[in-house]
């Protein structure tokens, strides 16, 4: 079966007070595209150190292909220390520069992008030149992107992010990315959120937005229609993780062409089920989501 998903970008430990946990953006999607049943495969770098074998023999032992991540000599493999005393609102102190900003472009890359149904990208991986430069050729060759915001200061630039913004098909942000992004628009006023993802939708032409509002649950723009979908109530024990399931979900009922107020439930439900476990990618798979919705609804 030919991978339908590419994630891009950065792969990482998160360096917590309780240990270190593999993560960063990209990866955490991969493994839960990946666990839910969806081919994947990811792009990024890490270094020739013991940090990077240990993510890829972690990598690995997630069931994912290590072919296109790259080993470098030159930079250390990625860490994040990430403060947790919050657990709805994790605090990241992002180390610069990594393996994961020079990621170097090849054909065999391009290759694989252009034979794939999506690529995922986020602002992050953007921060440099060599891996931004990278990205921005594959996005050239990529059939249908995803473009999951995840702005993390001061790693990002505004016209980066725009631009990124532009290249996208589907767009993922939190509802403080969407104020951001609007008034960097001149559309502050703007503040209903149905109201600003429909012209953020119409001004880059995007096929859907999606906009995550934490407990609240998240809304969705898409085919000239809103959707929304509450949270659900659980117990939080890390919130590490949850977007990233909630998008692999999300990509997993488009591209099974899903009616969209039940892909986003079933997004909704799987961001959920990561945040009631410690770390990013706990083995969770389809039936353990729909079981919780099941529960929800009894």
């Amino acid at each position: 079966m030919p991978t339908s998903v590419i994630c891009f970008g950065e792969v990482l430990w998160d360096i917590l007070p309780t240990g270190q946990q593999p993560g960063g953006a990209p990866f955490n999607v991969a493994v839960h595209l990946h666990q839910l049943g969806q081919p994947v495969q990811l792009i990024s770098r890490v270094g020739d150190d013991e940090l990077g074998r240990e993510l890829l023999a972690f990598i690995e032992s997630k069931g994912l292909s290590t072919s296109y991540v790259q080993q470098g000599h030159t930079h250390l493999t990625g860490v994040v220390k990430a403060n947790v005393d919050d657990a709805h609102e994790v605090v990241y102190k992002i180390v610069q520069p990594v393996a994961w900003d020079y990621i170097q472009y090849e054909p065999e890359l391009a290759s694989l992008v252009a034979g794939a149904d999506m690529l995922v990208y986020g602002s992050l991986a953007a921060r440099q030149e060599g891996s931004r430069d990278t990205l921005y050729r594959l996005l050239e060759k990529a059939r249908f992107r995803v473009f999951d915001v995840n702005l993390r200061p001061p790693h990002y630039t505004k016209e980066t992010t725009l631009q990124l913004l532009s290249k996208a098909n589907l767009v993922k942000l939190n509802h403080h990315e969407l104020v951001e992004v609007m008034q960097w628009l001149g559309q502050e006023a703007r503040q209903d959120r149905a109201d600003a993802m429909q012209w953020l939708a119409m001004h880059y032409q995007l096929q859907a937005v999606c906009v995550t509002c934490g407990a609240e649950g998240a809304l969705l723009y898409t085919g000239g229609q809103h959707y929304q979908a509450p949270g659900l109530p659980i117990t939080v024990r890390d919130t590490i993780g949850s977007g990233d399931a909630f998008l692999a979900a999300l990509l997993k009922g488009w591209l099974a062409g899903d009616e969209p107020a039940a892909m986003l439930r079933f997004a909704c439900a799987a961001g959920a089920l990561v945040a009631t476990h410690q770390g990013a990618t706990p083995a969770i798979g389809a039936a353990d989501v729909e079981a919780l919705l099941k529960s929800r609804s009894a």
